[in-house]
């Protein structure tokens, strides 16, 4: 277990993402409240994937000590990361989860990821129970030490959904795989 966490967070580190001080301050706001005619969704609750049958529930991440996006603490769920927009606003949602085996040889929940194809759908449950549809527009691997503030940032005026994982080949040296692969997807 310990080293699926320490691959996660060696990628998110590595995985460039700049946060300011600024950026970092979160702001509540009723769920049902309206912000340039958006409602503000509920927390996401759960996550389902029919196509590689993934039906896990969300935990909430923000950032580690060391400005990485932090990691789900098992491997049979998923992080929402907390300080960007929840799934279905206006913005880019992240949700990070685990790729490989666990200690067990239990599979881990973002395993069957890159099976999903353009038009596949996915769903956000929230705590009040509404769901919302995703599909997704495409798949793109990264090198650990790219720069990508596509997957974090949006500057379309759309809901996109951006899950994100590790992939590629296992290096026993480094301990962390050799990709990252990130689905990005729009709401319907």
């Amino acid at each position: 277990m310990e080293i699926f966490v320490s691959l996660i967070i060696a990628f998110l580190l590595n995985f460039k993402l700049l946060v300011s001080d600024s950026s970092a301050q979160t702001i509540s706001l009723p769920t049902n409240q309206v912000v340039k005619n958006e409602v503000v969704l509920g927390i996401p609750a759960r996550l389902k994937i029919p196509k590689i049958k993934v039906d896990i529930a969300l935990e909430q991440v923000g950032l580690t000590s060391q400005g990485a996006v932090d990691v789900p603490k098992g491997h049979s769920n998923g992080a929402w990361f907390n300080l960007g927009p929840r799934p279905g606003n206006i913005g880019s949602a992240v949700i990070v989860g685990h790729y490989g085996y666990w200690k067990n040889g239990t599979p881990t929940v973002f395993n069957n990821l890159s099976k999903l194809r353009k038009g596949d759908k996915l769903y956000i449950k929230d705590e009040k129970g509404i769901m919302i549809t995703f599909v997704v527009r495409e798949l793109r691997t990264y090198s650990p030490s790219d720069n990508t503030p596509e997957v974090f940032e949006s500057n379309d005026g759309q809901a996109h959904l951006n899950l994100v994982t590790c992939g590629g080949v296992w290096n026993n040296v480094s301990k962390n795989y050799s990709k990252r692969l990130v689905v990005f997807t729009d709401k319907q």
